[in-house]
């Protein structure tokens, strides 16, 4: 599953949302319900778990690796659900390149399991990276 956006913010600053917990707390799940938890340790081989409440009450919790980190153009990661542990972690791929005043994110989850989860996880992606370019270009100002 892969998703591509522009958004009218430096790379720098996309990159600061995807790899701070105080970046990540601001844009974090598909709906407007609330971050719980946020923590990222931004090296190769450092872990995050996030956990967010969504509009109906239900809350999500997601950990992985990361496993390269090249400022402020590349960021990849393990992912796996917490519900999910034990089972084989997916495989987050986010490349940053700087285009027309702003930026082009290219989003890709892969190693999903099947069609189904990869089109659910589409629809929760496409939530919060509309709320990345908000917290993102609100921060130009």
């Amino acid at each position: 599953m892969t998703l591509v956006r522009r958004i009218a913010a430096s790379p720098d600053t996309v990159f600061d949302l995807l790899s701070t917990p105080e970046g990540i707390a601001q844009w974090w799940g598909p709906d407007d319900g609330p971050v719980l938890l946020a923590e990222f340790d931004a090296r190769v081989g450092g872990r995050f778990r996030l956990r967010f409440r969504m509009r109906d009450g239900s809350e999500h919790e997601c950990h992985g690796e990361v496993l390269e980190l090249v400022r402020p153009t590349r960021l990849v990661t393990t992912w796996n659900w917490l519900e999910n542990d034990g089972e084989a972690a997916s495989r987050i791929e986010i490349a940053l390149e700087a285009v027309g005043g702003g930026c082009e994110i290219l989003f890709t989850h892969a190693l999903l399991p099947d069609e189904a989860t990869a089109k659910g996880h589409e629809k929760g992606w496409s939530g919060s990276l509309a709320k990345l370019r908000l917290a993102a270009e609100g921060r130009q100002g």
